[in-house]
């Protein structure tokens, strides 16, 4: 079973398999979206379902290090949404 690891290169730091690009935010949100922990490894090459359920004890132990990473990726999507031009009017006026 791979162990959770953080490293600051690797997915900004986020928690994640050991040995992958796997966020534990990843898992988690497949398990909250109603995928079981065999679909969920599934969906992944080189994790087993007890990865799957390392990820998922990792998350339910540290509830708050998983509403700051949703936070985040919340407030990236919404600086990338006020930075980019919805309108193709709006790209003119912008230039």
């Amino acid at each position: 079973m791979k162990s959770i690891t953080t490293d600051a290169d690797v997915l900004g730091g986020d928690p994640r398999l050991a040995g992958t690009r796997i966020g534990v935010a990843h898992v988690y949100r497949r398990y909250e979206n109603g995928e079981a922990p065999e679909e969920i490894a599934a969906g992944y090459d080189g994790i087993s379902v007890a990865d799957v359920h390392a990820a998922l004890a990792y998350a339910f132990d540290n509830p708050e290090t998983l509403r700051e990473i949703d936070r985040e990726a919340r407030a990236a999507v919404d600086r990338i949404r006020d930075e980019r031009p919805v309108d193709p009017d709006e790209i003119i006026e912008r230039a």
